[in-house]
């Protein structure tokens, strides 16, 4: 599926590659300032997260997480710094530690590890509509539109895996008036 949407954006990206380029507006500016600091913050988050768990699902999922995180803080810095956007400060990363050497009251669950990452992808997600949304230039909306589609198929799979082991969290059903309670 990755490569389908790979196939559509590169032929957009040819298909836009001759319009005119002007300065990024403050929005464009903006979205990709906040988005960067977003994830140069999500990556040690995810680090602290791998020294916690000993769940190999879980564990592969924060992988996967974190190599997106890397490689669209990549993709943007190499675009902000060409279009004179100044980078945010980031944290540092977090050195490799045994989780079975965190204390209990200490250590995060692997269900508020799963569903942090839901939050985390949740709100990747709505700054790359956003961003969309505000982007004149075709380059800008295409580098968003990646971003999304990236966070978009990861989140359904973490969907997928969080359910297979318990982990999503769901609301109450909803009965309409007057409809059986099955």
């Amino acid at each position: 599926m990755a490569h389908k949407v790979e196939a559509l954006l590169d032929y957009f990206k040819t298909r836009f590659d001759s319009e005119p380029k002007p300065r990024l507006h403050i929005g464009e500016a903006m979205g990709c300032w906040t988005y960067y600091t977003a994830l140069a913050e999500e990556i040690p988050v995810l680090e602290m997260a791998l020294n916690t768990t000993t769940d190999n699902v879980l564990i592969e999922l924060i992988r996967e997480a974190k190599e997106i995180a890397k490689e669209q803080r990549t993709i943007l810095e190499k675009f902000m710094l060409n279009e004179g956007v100044p980078l945010s400060t980031s944290s540092e990363s977090k050195p490799k530690s045994d989780p079975n050497d965190i204390p209990l009251g200490a250590k995060s669950t692997d269900l508020e590890i799963a569903n942090l990452l839901v939050a985390k992808v949740t709100s990747n997600i709505v700054m790359c509509s956003t961003n969309i949304t505000q982007s004149v230039r075709s380059d800008v909306g295409l580098m968003w539109v990646r971003f999304h589609t990236e966070k978009c198929i990861y989140g359904m799979d973490l969907k997928t895996k969080m359910r297979e082991h318990g982990w999503i969290k769901m609301p109450p059903y909803y009965y309409p008036p007057g409809a059986p309670n099955e």
